[in-house]
């Protein structure tokens, strides 16, 4: 997961208004971020020349040059924004960066490739006293009137939704977000400034992007210009939590206890229908022994999003730890139906287990 939200616990009408005169390097043109690079192209083209005109062989060429180690052998690093270049240079990138070097090689396959988002997923991650909310991206090809995914987390991620088409704007206003965001939380706002207003200008309609400006607005201390940031977030997207999360934050912060409680109860009722946050809220109850509320917020999440093994797993080991063995069966049955492969088989090697003890 890689799309990042800055939650600051410290957005202008206009991109141009997020403005810092310090010296700071410029951010790459957007063609550059998904530019092939020579050396790049010349090892990928005998790849695709032992491939043949198949288009099915030529996608499975691509996903073998990215992943495996006689190709590029990229290894997953969640704090690795990277262009394509980059990418090659290093052999390490995110979600985001795989999609991007997916795409860009998919197209000199002469595939349609394309960038897929998924908004909702799990999780929050706090990182040198910044909370990151990430959501999921991946690189979408269509074969012969099919369309696969290309995705380096597809075994990790939990979602809610399948995954949706995105223009090339909003894929690289993701890159220039998220680069903004991580140069941010590195204590470098010069530099993340003219990669914020990149990634508003590709695509002013990217709530994200203008959640994370007012976190840097409110950082440097221009607080009506990141209200008015956070403002326009929610104008696009009035469910955007991590918006919520920050504007109630800086009402709180500005003695505006009113507003701030009113965003607070917004936030709270857009977490009471999100799977994952209850999810999220279950595990750290169990994990601090509160089983029954532990099963009150797994309950609460199977209800939103049933057909999802790992809550159903939750909720059996909290029936479990609270000596309710008969319904910690069902619900860790209900996980087996749910799951597949070697999942489905540990599910199995578990509830033979629970049920041993129960002869």
């Amino acid at each position: 997961m890689a799309i990042l939200f800055l939650a600051a616990a410290l957005a202008a009408s206009e991109p141009s208004a997020i403005t810092d005169e310090r010296t700071a390097p410029p951010p790459l043109a957007p063609h550059a971020v998904l530019a092939i690079p020579a050396e790049l192209q010349s090892k990928f083209e005998g790849r695709l020349r032992a491939a043949g005109p198949s288009e099915q062989r030529r996608l499975e060429a691509v996903v073998d040059f990215i992943f495996k180690p006689s190709g590029l052998g990229l290894t997953y690093d969640a704090d690795a924004t990277h262009t394509v270049a980059e990418a090659y240079q290093t052999r390490r990138g995110n979600c985001l960066t795989f999609t991007l070097l997916a795409v860009a090689l998919a197209r000199e396959a002469g595939l349609n490739a394309y960038g897929q988002a998924m908004e909702n997923t799990l999780a929050w991650r706090l990182d040198g006293g910044v909370v990151y909310r990430t959501n999921h991206v991946n690189a979408g090809v269509a074969v012969d009137q099919r369309r696969f995914s290309v995705d380096v987390a597809q075994d990790s991620v939990l979602t809610q939704k399948p995954p949706e088409k995105i223009a090339d704007g909003r894929l690289l206003a993701m890159y220039y977000n998220n680069r903004a965001a991580e140069l941010s939380g590195a204590g470098r706002a010069s530099e993340a400034t003219p990669y914020m207003t990149m990634s508003l200008q590709l695509d002013p309609g990217y709530a994200s992007s203008w959640s994370n400006a007012g976190v840097l607005l409110a950082r440097s201390g221009d607080v009506t210009a990141a209200e008015r940031s956070y403002r326009r977030a929610l104008e696009i997207d009035p469910t955007h939590s991590a918006t919520l999360f920050n504007i109630a934050g800086l009402y709180q912060r500005s003695g505006d206890a009113a507003k701030a409680s009113a965003y607070r109860r917004q936030l709270d009722t857009v977490q009471l229908k999100d799977p994952f946050h209850q999810f999220q809220i279950a595990l750290d109850n169990e994990k601090k022994g509160d089983y029954p509320r532990a099963v009150q917020h797994y309950r609460r999440a199977i209800a939103i999003h049933p057909r999802e093994h790992r809550f159903h797993y939750g909720l059996a080991r909290a029936y479990l730890q609270s000596g309710e063995l008969r319904r910690a069966d069902r619900a860790l049955t209900r996980a087996h139906e749910l799951s597949a492969g070697t999942t489905q088989e540990q599910y199995m090697a578990k509830l033979e287990r629970l049920r041993s003890t129960q002869r």
